[in-house]
């Protein structure tokens, strides 16, 4: 006689379904996992044996043999030990098989040698695939219970132990079920820089505001010391809330990462990633033996910040190529390949040069001409060009640093923000974009009208300024941006003419 329990495995950003099948037969003493299980699932039979005996229930001691089924899906990760024991107790008469819970429940979690249950990752995945596949229960670890309560449809049972879970599946004390709980997504109005603490710099904050509402790709050049990373550091503040199915979105991406915060089962502020320049190539893009999303997909719907944007290794930078382009990173290995989000704002800051005073008015830069070209070369034309926003970051004088005026708030910026994303919702409400940087070439021709004397800007830009397709549709897509922000139905001339003056001097 074999038992059937259900589990679930993450693929992805995805789940499938793991049938947990136990045999226990006649022979000596063995306990077997098959069904390509890694070290720690292999390690989940001592896990299991302990948690039994120390539960106060019979651990067999016959030839056992388990199979995670598919037997063609890899199995990692210690989220198996419940399903594991559960299917072990009632193959051996522990539990009544009679229980209607157990056709229509999955069991996920880890356990310790004592029986508790340790809190998992992957926990939204699992409860977004019983939404899917209509299963009504979920047994999981009770620190995990929040996280699965953002799933509407679905019993939640908080387990704290294994004999608890056993006490209620043989109907003896049972465990209260939680279904899906309110959780509004507060505003989130304290941030630790904002813009009114940085002096001047407005053409810089200009830039950052029509990134933020389009969502557009930034390179700040200039000096250092003239507050490039300030400016990247108090983008969040002025960037708009998050909606519950942005939310969801990013709380996947964190909950198979195990990065989501202690007691916040949801994301509710965009996510500002900054990796350091010595970042390898998979640790930005995602991969690994077992596929998990890199930086890339981490700062999804948020901001990925990259300082010191030459010092990357030129192999690592072309990586961002694909996902700056499509909003998505195709992870392929030999096994397959998986798909991560990753509409990020780009934000990335660099020297003029490798001294870095080659534009400083008041010191002299100490590189010949031939250093200069070669660093400016560590970054490609093809990534340059993905970029919408180029702005010089000029040094700050004296009478700007000393003045007692507050410049404009991030408060005040962020409600122009939202009333230009709230423009670009309706106008995409039948399409699968929310922001003007994901508009397709078609969808230019389609919102990015404009007049006979914009066209005729537009004609010499292009000529004069060399621009390739990629920057001739960028800058259709900018202007639209900054019409929006204007109130204004139609491109004008003047805001084609403020979206040119975004493009590097020489292409």
């Amino acid at each position: 006689m074999s038992s059937k329990i259900l589990s679930a495995a993450p693929v992805g950003l995805e789940c499938a379904l793991v049938e947990v099948e136990a045999d226990i037969s006649a022979g000596l003493g063995s306990f077997v996992v098959v069904g390509l299980p890694d070290t720690s699932v292999q390690e989940s039979r001592e896990r299991v044996r302990s948690a039994i005996k120390n539960s106060d229930l019979a651990f067999p001691r016959t030839r056992i043999t388990v199979n995670l089924a598919p037997a063609d899906l890899k199995k990692e990760g210690p989220a198996y030990d419940l399903p594991l024991a559960v299917s072990l107790l009632l193959d051996s008469g522990q539990i009544n098989n009679e229980s209607e819970l157990l056709r229509d429940s999955l069991f996920i979690g880890e356990l310790s040698l004592d029986g508790t249950l340790r809190p998992v990752n992957g926990i939204l995945l699992a409860a977004l695939l019983c939404q899917e596949k209509k299963i009504k229960n979920l047994f999981l670890p009770k620190d995990n219970t929040n996280e699965a309560t953002l799933v509407e449809g679905l019993n939640v049972y908080p387990t704290e132990n294994l004999g608890q879970l056993i006490n209620h599946l043989n109907g003896k004390e049972l465990i209260g079920a939680k279904e899906k709980t309110p959780l509004p997504l507060e505003p989130e109005l304290n941030f630790e820089i904002d813009l009114a603490h940085i002096k001047g710099q407005e053409h810089a904050k200009r830039a950052l505001e029509i990134a933020a509402a389009g969502a557009h790709n930034v390179l700040m050049t200039g000096p250092p010391g003239t507050g490039k990373t300030l400016l990247a550091k108090a983008l969040p503040s002025i960037l708009p809330q998050l909606t519950f199915e942005e939310a969801l979105e990013v709380t996947k991406i964190y909950s198979v990462s195990g990065l989501l915060p202690e007691n916040q089962p949801l994301i509710t502020r965009r996510p500002f990633r900054s990796p350091h320049h010595t970042a390898s190539g998979v640790s930005l893009v995602g991969g690994g033996t077992w596929p998990r999303p890199g930086e890339i997909s981490l700062a999804h719907r948020g901001v990925l910040f990259l300082d010191e944007f030459p010092e990357f290794p030129h192999s690592v930078l072309e990586n961002l190529r694909q996902p700056l382009e499509d909003g998505v990173i195709t992870v392929s290995r030999a096994s397959g390949s998986l798909k991560f989000p990753a509409k990020f704002i780009l934000v990335a800051a660099q020297n003029p040069c490798a001294c870095g005073y080659y534009s400083d008015p008041d010191r002299q830069c100490l590189c010949s001409a031939g250093q200069i070209i070669k660093y400016r070369k560590r970054v490609s034309g093809p990534l340059l060009d993905r970029i919408d926003l180029h702005i010089e970051v000029p040094k700050i004088k004296f009478e700007k640093l000393a003045t007692e005026t507050e410049a404009e708030n991030s408060a005040k910026v962020r409600k122009r923000i939202e009333r230009a994303r709230r423009i670009q919702i309706q106008r995409f409400e039948k399409l699968k974009i929310l922001t003007n940087a994901e508009m397709s070439s078609q969808l230019v021709k389609e919102f990015c009208q404009v007049g006979a004397q914009a066209r005729e800007l537009l004609k010499n830009a292009v000529s004069q300024l060399h621009l390739s397709a990629r920057s001739y549709f960028r800058i259709l897509k900018l202007s639209r941006t900054i019409a929006d922000l204007a109130e204004s139905e139609t491109i004008e001339l003047q805001h084609l003419a403020e979206a040119l003056q975004y493009r590097p001097k020489a292409e």
